[in-house]
């Protein structure tokens, strides 16, 4: 886990400060399967700005999570470049939407909000290839390498009275 200490920073209103972060990220696990990030640790830019309300706080980051595919199964890398913010009230009983989940006691949690951020970034499947063909239903071969399709079977004898009366319709 990879915080930063806010505190050693020492800024008054209106000053910024940018430092140069690595993060450790923790793999992500969807759907039983792990996506691992890289590089790891990442190395990210976290800016900091020091408001008379509160406090703003952004972090940047590129990285690739790699697993399987979701339709295929074999690996797949998704690339995403991640620019976030963060916004800390000065007023400790202010509303809780304008405090920042990721800051306690003026210690950053770097590796949470970059998890979080990548996990919220994720599109619905990650793919091989965005025309991946993924594994035949039948056989389980992979249809990227070697598409076919399978010759229908003949249905049950003893299911001839329903299939009759759906072909009555």
């Amino acid at each position: 886990m990879t915080t930063f200490d806010l505190r050693k920073l020492r800024l008054r209103s209106g000053d910024q400060a940018r430092e140069r972060v690595e993060i450790e990220l923790e793999p992500l696990v969807l759907a039983g399967q792990t996506y691992e990030p890289g590089p790891n640790p990442v190395s990210a830019e976290l800016a900091v700005t020091r408001a008379s309300s509160g406090t703003v706080l952004e972090l940047a980051l590129d990285t690739v999570l790699a697993g399987p595919c979701f339709r295929c199964l074999t690996d797949a890398e998704l690339p995403l470049s991640l620019r976030l913010r963060e916004y800390e009230d000065a007023k400790p009983d202010a509303d809780d939407d304008l405090h920042t989940e990721y800051l306690d006691h003026d210690r950053l949690d770097l590796s949470a909000w970059a998890h979080d951020a990548i996990a919220l970034a994720l599109p619905d499947q990650i793919l091989c290839r965005p025309d991946c063909a993924g594994l035949c239903p039948v056989c389980g071969k992979d249809l990227n390498v070697e598409p076919h399709e399978h010759v229908e079977e003949v249905s049950d004898p003893r299911w001839a009275a329903l299939e009759s009366l759906r072909e009555a319709e």
